[in-house]
């Protein structure tokens, strides 16, 4: 049911659409140049203002198509579609690839912002209007594009559900910013903490001293290396404990196993260090669950003389370090004695507990960031379907 004062259109009712092109890369007059070359790769974010290629005047003039300021562009064919589907405004003028539509709103009847969220409230109908190519690309086809039926409110209230919708953004754009910082700041301090370079107080208010010393890590804990069941004890209904298989089952440093296995072979208890061993290798998180876990995953438990929670984040500071470590040509991965044998730096364990206890308060800044930006980007979502549908209505001042 159209809400009232709204109509009803077809995309192409509504935009005119154009098809991009490469420069020929022989000439080299045409690179260079001001004009930022816009691919999938450059797609990142909502608003695009620049790219890694660029093109000349002289391209323009001659090969490359030109998208001028504030059209939507749509990638419609690439790898990327089977998992997003990347469009945004160019905010200055740009060149385009042919793997992206420029889509030019008729400004008598849409407002290009909210055109934009028309688009990014459709993602996962498009992505399932995705196709293979044959080579492991994806394709959107551009007739069952422009076929697309859109709801249209009168073109000042259009413009108001952007402006509202914007404000949503903005607000999640600051808080993502904040969290950046806090990771930053995060990084910085273990750095100093984690390293020695810079020592805290003990409960006399004297600051701690002392050489830290050199240990390999499975002298200050437990490792247990996976092993993974059979899959024909894989199960979704619950029999037998859950199954963390691998990176696919961590989500935001935490376990998050997808199916449950009859079969254990080797356990994980709650709050173990996860590490993952495969590809990425080195991703460290915490167990919820008592669990089994696979090849994919190695359990650390730290040892009574040692502070769980110092070896946890030691471990976080080392993750990016692991890719030294990895092996193989198919798949990276690391082995038990490359885990057993690491060298680690420790102070005693009340230096141990301290460092960890400043680390877990800047993670739980951390935490609290990536919590709001998660609701606010739920609470947009939910918002911008009642808005874009007329199921609720700005009042007119």
């Amino acid at each position: 049911m159209v809400p009232e004062k709204w109509t009803q259109k077809t995309l192409l009712d509504i935009t005119k659409w154009s098809s991009g092109g490469t420069p020929s890369k022989n000439n080299p007059l045409f690179w260079g140049g001001d004009i930022p070359w816009i691919s999938a790769i450059s797609m990142r974010g909502h608003f695009f203002s620049d790219s890694a290629l660029k093109v000349t005047e002289l391209a323009a003039s001659k090969t490359a198509k030109i998208a001028e300021k504030n059209n939507i562009l749509l990638l419609v064919r690439g790898s990327m579609l089977w998992n997003k589907i990347p469009v945004g405004i160019n905010t200055k003028k740009v060149s385009f690839n042919q793997d992206v539509k420029c889509i030019t709103p008729n400004p008598k009847h849409i407002d290009n912002i909210y055109l934009l969220y028309w688009f990014i409230s459709k993602e996962n109908y498009l992505m399932g209007m995705v196709t293979g190519t044959g080579i492991g690309a994806g394709k959107l086809d551009t007739s069952d594009l422009q076929s697309m039926d859109i709801l249209l409110p009168p073109l000042p209230e259009q413009k108001k559900i952007a402006q509202i919708l914007s404000t949503w953004d903005k607000a999640i754009t600051t808080t993502e910013r904040l969290l950046a910082n806090s990771q930053q700041q995060k990084k910085a301090l273990m750095q100093q903490l984690l390293t020695g370079k810079k020592r805290l107080l003990d409960d006399n208010g004297v600051r701690f001293s002392g050489e830290w010393k050199i240990y390999h890590l499975s002298d200050l804990t437990k490792i247990v290396m996976g092993s993974s069941p059979k899959s024909a004890a894989y199960n979704e209904v619950g029999i037998g404990l859950p199954l963390l298989q691998g990176n696919a089952d961590i989500k935001n440093r935490r376990s998050a196993p997808r199916i449950h296995t009859s079969e254990i072979t080797r356990m994980c208890e709650v709050n173990d260090i996860l590490l993952s061993v495969r590809a990425p290798v080195g991703t460290v998180a915490l167990s919820n669950h008592h669990a089994c876990i696979g090849r994919g995953i190695a359990a650390i438990r730290a040892k009574e003389d040692s502070n769980h929670n110092f070896i946890y984040q030691w471990l976080l500071w080392f993750e990016p370090r692991w890719i030294s470590l990895s092996q193989g040509s198919t798949f990276e991965s690391i082995n038990s004695d490359d885990i057993k044998k690491l060298k680690i730096k420790s102070p005693k364990h009340e230096e141990q507990q301290k460092i960890a206890a400043v680390l877990s308060v800047a993670d739980q800044e951390v935490d609290a960031l990536t919590q709001k930006i998660d609701y606010l980007k739920q609470e947009k979502k939910a918002l911008m379907q009642q808005l874009l549908t007329g199921k609720l209505r700005i009042i007119n001042n």
